[in-house]
């Protein structure tokens, strides 16, 4: 059997020495080459820790993160991150903004200079898949916030990531909004196909995008429930409001509701 991608193994967190907060212990999960994954779970849960400990940007108390093979010991170059606000430079256009990582990223920081015109073409070809060719040279006050959060995820998609960490990029958005960027969303994984972790609050949200779902107990964070999420792609609103989808986000609200309230909750 191929092994996970992404393998977290009895990891805990805890933020300011042995007196500090535990924001996570014993989590253990795996996820799939090309897989899509939410996480959802009550607020505090850890659930952002989670995404930091994968990426390399804080180091783990105790446990193992390991992604592609590799103990994850720092930041990682194959992953893409967005996050719940766009942050975009206010000084630098559209096309700009979504090549910044290839100035940072080796091995395309090396490159760069010599292959402009193929990463330009990239980044193009990227803000034409989320619906903003011609926009290239607007600037982000000049975008609606669904637009600016279209350019966040192209330039997290720009260096080609064999992993892509959403940590609630809808969350700020209209709910019209934040629909019309599920599909968007699909259409660039069906597209790519890296493996996605996503952390949300949304249960639609989870359930329309993922092919697992991941339910978190309350701080400290752990791992409490799974379920498969098996609807056929691509899917559509339609697809929410059939009762099998109604019934799964019932069923992951049960679990975090259990979880809000300290009851104790069988890994499924």
């Amino acid at each position: 059997m191929e092994r996970p991608f992404v393998e977290i193994t009895g990891v805990a967190m805890r933020y300011g020495g042995v007196e500090g907060t535990l924001a996570l212990q014993g989590t253990t999960m795996d996820v799939r080459k090309g897989e899509f994954i939410a996480v959802v779970g009550p607020s505090g849960c850890g659930k952002s820790t989670l995404m930091r400990l994968v990426t390399g940007l804080w180091p783990a108390t105790a446990g193992n993160v390991v992604v592609a093979g590799q103990e994850v010991t720092g930041p990682l170059s194959i992953a893409g991150m967005a996050f719940q606000n766009p942050t975009l430079l206010p000084w630098r256009n559209i096309l700009d903004n979504v090549m910044l990582p290839l100035e940072v990223v080796e091995p395309h920081r090396r490159r760069l200079r010599a292959e402009r015109a193929t990463y330009e073409a990239r980044a193009r070809d990227l803000l034409a898949l989320v619906g903003l060719g011609g926009f290239e040279q607007k600037f982000p006050w000049q975008l609606s916030g669904g637009m600016q959060q279209r350019a966040s995820l192209c330039r997290a998609l720009i260096h080609e990531p064999a992993l892509l960490m959403l940590d609630e990029p809808f969350a700020a958005l209209d709910i019209f909004t934040r629909e019309d960027l599920w599909a968007v969303l699909q259409d660039v994984w069906m597209a790519r196909r890296p493996t996605v972790i996503l952390v949300t609050h949304d249960l639609r949200e989870a359930a329309y995008l993922a092919d697992r779902v991941l339910v978190m107990s309350s701080r400290p964070g752990r791992i409490i429930a799974e379920r498969i999420v098996d609807f056929p792609r691509p899917r559509t609103l339609e697809t929410t409001y059939k009762p099998e989808f109604v019934s799964l986000v019932h069923d992951l609200r049960e679990y975090i509701s259990a979880a809000r309230k300290g009851e104790e909750v069988v890994n499924a």
